[in-house]
């Protein structure tokens, strides 16, 4: 029986740990922190996930994507707030049926660990922290909260080890030294972020739209908030670490197109560093967000309180050490979260990996009848048939992800801009076989991120130029619209 080792007890490495498991694979995952299943989850560092479609049949294939929908809140599209506190709401989809889940991060993790554990063959080990990894060997050593080490060599104890230890990855920094040839960058943003709440009513109830996504853009800064399941909202402000002057709104990126719609900026900027005590914050929320502030009752605290995260893309080659090792999920590219791929495509990474084990004939079932396992699995062949089908398509939703932070800030604002997502919802709702860029990524599962990216960088700039001809979409001719992007290559 094939034995792996799991490091990283997050949502792709729990994930993981079921695929395995009903694989026949005996499964050892090994986490850094305790076991958050009998501890109180820590605050501030959630930001709330949006699961979508690649997300979903990943838990489908597991049979958890009705468990887990039936805990989270659905959100059509995103609710827009001015700074005078009119609201919009601009629909993910022109097509019916076509929405995001707001799920909660600890919620859905528990429910991964409690699953993967109904296996008699899973084993987690919590407080144990990789600090080391032998590219060489093979070994890898754990560091226990009372300063301890404790190691496993490879050819005792297990087959390969499996790397979903996220954006700070120990494997990922050993073979960065280690192993020849390989690449790795971290860019982070000069945006951080804070996790702030905002509680249900008084019987329960939501204070805000629950079936939405609602965004406060302010130019060179932005608050969201989605929905949770017991009628609170989890809020994320994202802004400039250091800057902050309110004469000058220079030097500060803007939020994605995704999120920002129009709204009038203030004129002042502020950033983390500037925000220092109780009056300062209040002055900058009851200045930006006049309209959130009265739901916020904790506001002050929980500004103080929870961490300020960073916003930074990984990308690195090779994933994987002569089958020693694989990086997968975070640990290979972490996105920054402004297109919601995060979790689903380390989901999707998941489901290819155990396509590829499937395609190798490695199957619980004949692990049951003693045939395909005369020979160790493959890994190594594994590993490298899975890095050339997801690289591709994991650089593309980084890319994505940060072209929406950065290069669309010159466009928000711009009316043929404003007229080109007026379109693609027209053409949405017309022509149901039409995906814009957003709704391939979103909703088309079986499309991989690189396609969405060309077909969709390719439509952008085909509509861009037609609106940019035209004072309102309602002069355009929709067939010739529809004709003319189908004619593209």
């Amino acid at each position: 029986m094939s034995q792996v080792t799991i490091i990283g007890a997050g949502l792709a490495g729990s994930l993981l740990a079921i695929y395995l498991a009903k694989r026949g694979m005996k499964v050892d995952v090994y986490e850094a922190r305790g076991d958050m299943r009998l501890e109180e989850v820590v605050a501030g560092r959630s930001i709330n996930l949006a699961l979508s479609d690649r997300g979903i049949a990943a838990l489908r294939e597991v049979g958890m994507d009705e468990y887990m929908l039936a805990e989270a809140v659905p959100m059509y599209g995103r609710m827009i707030h001015s700074p005078t506190g009119e609201t919009k709401l601009l629909p993910y989809s022109g097509r019916s049926g076509e929405y995001i889940n707001s799920v909660s991060r600890a919620g859905l993790n528990i429910a991964l660990m409690n699953e993967a554990a109904k296996y008699s063959d899973v084993r987690f080990h919590f407080n144990e922290r990789c600090v080391g990894f032998d590219t060489e060997s093979g070994e890898i050593k754990f560091e226990n909260p009372l300063g301890s080490l404790s190691s496993l060599s490879s050819p005792r104890s297990y087959d390969t080890i499996i790397a979903t230890d996220g954006a700070g990855s120990a494997v990922r920094q050993a073979m960065e030294q280690k192993v020849s040839g390989f690449s790795s960058t971290s860019v982070f943003l000069d945006h951080g972020y804070k996790e702030l709440h905002i509680p249900p009513g008084q019987n329960g109830e939501f204070l805000l739209e629950k079936n939405a996504l609602h965004i406060w853009p302010r130019h060179k800064f932005m608050m969201i908030a989605l929905p949770n399941f017991d009628g609170s909202f989890t809020c994320t402000l994202f802004l400039a670490h250091k800057g902050g002057n309110p004469s000058s709104t220079e030097g500060t990126p803007e939020p994605p197109d995704e999120v920002f719609q129009g709204t009038l900026p203030t004129g002042r900027v502020s950033a983390f560093e500037t925000l220092t005590d109780e009056a300062a914050v209040l002055e900058f929320f009851n200045r930006e967000f006049p309209d959130a502030v009265p739901q916020m009752p904790t506001l002050v605290e929980d500004f103080f309180h929870n961490p300020t995260g960073h916003l930074g893309t990984v990308k690195c080659w090779p994933w994987n050490v002569d089958g020693k090792a694989l990086l997968l999920g975070d640990s290979a590219h972490a996105v920054v979260p402004f297109y919601g791929q995060g979790m689903n495509c380390a989901f999707e990474d998941v489901r290819v990996l155990a396509s590829l084990i499937d395609d190798n004939g490695f199957t619980a079932e004949t692990q049951r009848r003693g045939e395909g396992n005369e020979e160790p699995i493959e890994w190594e062949d594994i590993f490298r048939k899975y890095g050339s089908l997801r690289k591709v398509n994991t650089d593309s939703i980084a890319d994505m992800a940060e072209e929406n932070f950065y290069e669309m800030r010159d466009r928000v604002a711009d009316p043929v801009f404003q007229r080109k997502r007026e379109l693609e919802t027209k053409l949405e709702h017309t022509y149901p076989d039409y995906f814009s860029k957003y709704s391939m990524v979103t909703f088309r599962e079986d499309l991989p991120y690189s396609v969405a990216k060309e077909k969709g960088n390719a439509q952008d700039r085909l509509l861009m130029d037609i609106c940019s001809k035209v004072e309102s979409v309602s002069e355009l001719d929709l067939d010739e619209v529809r004709n003319a992007v189908s004619s593209l290559k």
